[in-house]
């Protein structure tokens, strides 16, 4: 298929139109979804920015908020230590090291659920079958940020159940977790931030909004140069065929 357009002749074969095609699309696309993860997250760090101004809240006080309204508070609160419960979550990298989450369930009433209270990291033992020895002090004073959004890597069975604790894991999975201590857990974790015997590394946003529209650029621009390739080819070829 041959068209006539800006005084010059571009011939169109079927096959590397659906091709191109095809690409470009893919390419416009991940540049669409890095602008909509640019947008969640400006709009994530102003619903927390905003939170932050209200000041700390207890740990009792957020059983009677769903969760996510809840998200992002800060959490200011004594609590004791489920003894011995300890999960170290696994493959957490900290500075380019491989360590684990410690993550602990904590009791701040009585009659409220258990929460799950991320400590910090951990420096894992050069013995893939060795696990870290790890202090938690029984009463606690719990300094961090409520999160009821978060994501994880699971590698192969999540529960690695040797019959003591600590215990590895794969995921925070909440309500398998609850349904091992038998216990509620509330629909969040605190991400403890001041105050840890571990390393607190925990990032509200790990990838600012910038970023994320930097590589929607970088998407858009190849998609261009994609369709501007498929062009420059597609002339060429006319123009050794005029040469012959």
């Amino acid at each position: 298929m041959q068209i006539i357009a800006f005084n010059r002749c571009w011939v169109i074969h079927l096959r590397w139109l659906i091709i191109t095609l095809i690409a470009a699309s893919i390419l416009f696309g991940l540049s669409a979804w890095q602008l909509k993860r640019a947008a969640d997250k400006t709009q994530l760090l102003q619903h927390l920015a905003q939170i932050q101004q209200d000041g700390p809240v207890t740990a009792q006080a957020i059983h009677s908020l769903l969760p996510e309204v809840a998200d992002g508070l800060n959490v200011s609160a004594k609590a004791h230590w489920l003894v011995p419960a300890v999960w170290l979550l696994d493959n957490q990298i900290v500075k380019g090291q491989v360590g684990y989450d410690v993550i602990v369930p904590m009791q701040v009433d009585a009659t409220a659920d258990v929460i799950l209270v991320n400590l910090g990291w951990l420096l894992a033992p050069g013995a893939r079958g060795q696990l870290p020895s790890v202090d938690v002090p029984t009463n606690f004073n719990i300094q961090g940020i409520l999160r009821t959004h978060f994501g994880g890597i699971r590698l192969g069975q999540n529960f690695e159940d040797n019959g003591q604790w600590p215990m590895r894991i794969q995921q925070l999975d909440l309500e398998a977790l609850g349904s091992y201590l038998k216990r509620p857990l509330y629909a969040g974790v605190i991400y403890q931030l001041q105050n840890s015997p571990y390393v607190v590394h925990y990032q509200t946003v790990v990838m600012p909004p910038e970023r994320h529209r930097a590589y929607a650029l970088q998407w858009f621009l190849l998609a261009l140069a994609v369709l501007i390739v498929a062009l420059a080819a597609s002339a060429k070829k006319v123009a050794s065929d005029e040469q012959k």
